[in-house]
């Protein structure tokens, strides 16, 4: 087995893709090695076709993704951040908020720093209980450098945003729920199951629906209503010059399963 994917694990479970960041010594601190292998199994489950939703979860009990590595953060300065870490955690964040196959978080332990910076460019989001989150960076005399401040605030109410980012201070999984970080809490024992089972049920829907859809949604959200709605009415178009349109709807009329091809 290669370095890589010994810091990041790939499985194949029928057309689910799961991805395991697999540093559990760490509490799954992201390096720039874990994030360029990261970066790499993701390739790898957005180029097969047979893989037609990504799980993301954590090693271990005690941690999806702790933060980043402080002791890697500290030894930089910022000419060197900006050109080294930051540059690839920018645009792994963004090949997953980008991916045309739906996300999924299984949060199975603390989601710290830049563990809820990567939590916020995923499609669906499920919370162990016992799990926390939160953005501490200004307790080490920082930000939130990896898209978290951007991201955070246009999917959360600004004042609650700003109280998490000026104290630090961790939530529980339920806040984060009632917040709209996380889609719901599941016991951690049933976790990562119920995380597969539901990317079973998206990957049944048309792979190619779903792209569309996720892309009238990324980027409408970045336009104004009118502009956003003419992109919705040309994504819809397109939907109804696929094959798996016009499968779904005879399916529904013949009162069958539809069988969706992706054309």
């Amino acid at each position: 087995m290669s370095e890589s994917k010994d810091i990041v694990l790939i499985e194949r479970r029928g057309a689910i893709g799961l991805l395991t960041i697999n540093r559990p010594k760490t509490l799954n601190a992201l390096n720039v090695e874990t994030l360029l292998a990261l970066e790499t199994a993701l390739t790898d489950l957005e180029r097969d076709d047979a893989v037609r939703a990504i799980v993301l979860t954590g090693a271990g009990e005690r941690a999806f993704v702790a933060g980043g590595d402080i002791a890697d953060l500290d030894s930089r300065q910022g000419l060197a951040h900006y050109q080294e870490f930051a540059e690839v955690i920018h645009r792994v964040f963004r090949r997953f908020e980008l991916s045309d196959k739906p996300t999924i978080g299984a949060i199975n332990g603390w989601a710290l720093g830049g563990g809820t910076e990567i939590l916020l460019t995923l499609d669906i989001r499920l919370v162990a209980e016992e799990a926390k989150l939160g953005l501490p960076e200004i307790t080490l005399g920082l930000f939130p450098g990896a898209g978290g401040t951007q991201r955070i605030i246009r999917q959360i109410p600004l004042c609650r945003a700003k109280e998490l980012m000026f104290t630090g201070d961790q939530i529980s999984a339920a806040e984060a729920v009632a917040l709209g970080l996380c889609n719901r809490t599941v016991p951690r024992e049933r976790l990562l199951d119920e995380a597969l089972a539901l990317a079973a049920r998206i990957a049944e829907k048309s792979p190619l629906t779903l792209k569309l859809l996720k892309r009238s949604l990324r980027d409408g959200a970045e336009m104004p209503l009118a502009a956003a709605l003419s992109h919705e009415q040309a994504m819809i178009g397109l939907v109804l010059d696929s094959a798996d349109a016009h499968e779904g709807c005879r399916a529904f009329l013949e009162k069958r399963k539809p069988t969706f091809t992706g054309r």
